[in-house]
């Protein structure tokens, strides 16, 4: 009867052995799924803000140009002053959200990564290309180009 007890045991302790692995691995399948669900959250809240930020490029393309086109005659008008206060306002709450402008002023060095070149000065000499001129505002989200800059390059 001794030999079976010990036997009996022996086959608890492997039963044990096999169960606790069971539980490890799936407290490992469980870390996992939860670290996968969370960048996929993740993921999603990026992918959801930088549509939401898409839709508003255009409207803040459109405050940019009426406050660059504002007539020297309104220049002092309260209105005026309060559409230009809007746009500092509007810049200030988009990049606490990470809406980072694209530096595309001329002088500046053209990159393809950020920089859409649709207009290239042939006549131009010289060896380094820059942009000649912002054509259309380009913007990064945390780091992540959303729409390059449209820009008229030259060389230098």
């Amino acid at each position: 009867m001794t030999k079976s007890k010990a036997k009996k045991a022996e086959d608890l302790e492997q039963q044990l052995g096999e169960l606790t692995l069971d539980l490890q691995r799936t407290r490992a399948d469980f870390e996992n799924y939860r670290k996968r669900v969370e960048a996929e959250k993740q993921l999603a809240h990026s992918m959801g803000q930088a549509k939401s930020v898409m839709k508003l490029l255009p409207v803040i393309d459109t405050i940019e140009r009426a406050i660059a086109n504002v007539p020297e005659e309104l220049a002092d008008n309260a209105w005026a002053k309060g559409v230009a206060g809007l746009g500092k306002q509007l810049d200030k709450q988009l990049k606490e959200i990470g809406l980072e402008k694209i530096d595309a002023k001329p002088g500046a060095l053209f990159n393809p990564e950020l920089h859409q070149a649709v207009q290239f000065d042939e006549a131009a000499d010289g060896e380094k290309e820059v942009v000649a001129e912002e054509l259309r505002a380009g913007y990064t989200l945390d780091g992540t180009v959303i729409r390059d800059a449209m820009v008229k390059v030259t060389r230098r």
